[in-house]
């Protein structure tokens, strides 16, 4: 199992771009794999090849109509543990004694 964390930004399109990290999300949210949006970019869970393929998916969708696409990740493999997205968080909540911002 593995954690992507990614931002896609395209280039060269105006100050707004949330119509195409929306047209990503849409890709991200029909794919079945455990996702959390946030602020600044996307976490995705699940097995590496579906998490690259996705990514690859989301650039390609933006290259319809963008000449040029930026894209951040961060990739987290770790055998055998599941349930990461979640997992991680509620261990530092644990630690804190109290829930924090999701």
């Amino acid at each position: 199992m593995a954690l992507l964390e990614f931002s896609i930004t395209p280039l060269g399109v105006g100050e707004s771009v949330s119509k195409y990290v929306a047209r990503c999300v849409d890709i991200i949210d029909k794919s079945g794999l455990d996702y959390r949006l946030h602020a600044m970019g996307t976490e995705v869970e699940g097995d590496v090849g579906p998490l690259l393929d996705l990514l690859t998916r989301c650039v390609e969708a933006l290259a319809v109509d963008c000449d040029r696409v930026s894209v951040s990740a961060k990739l987290d493999y770790r055998k055998g543990h599941p349930g990461a997205l979640a997992a991680k968080v509620a261990s530092i909540e644990k630690r804190l004694g109290r829930a924090v911002k999701k």
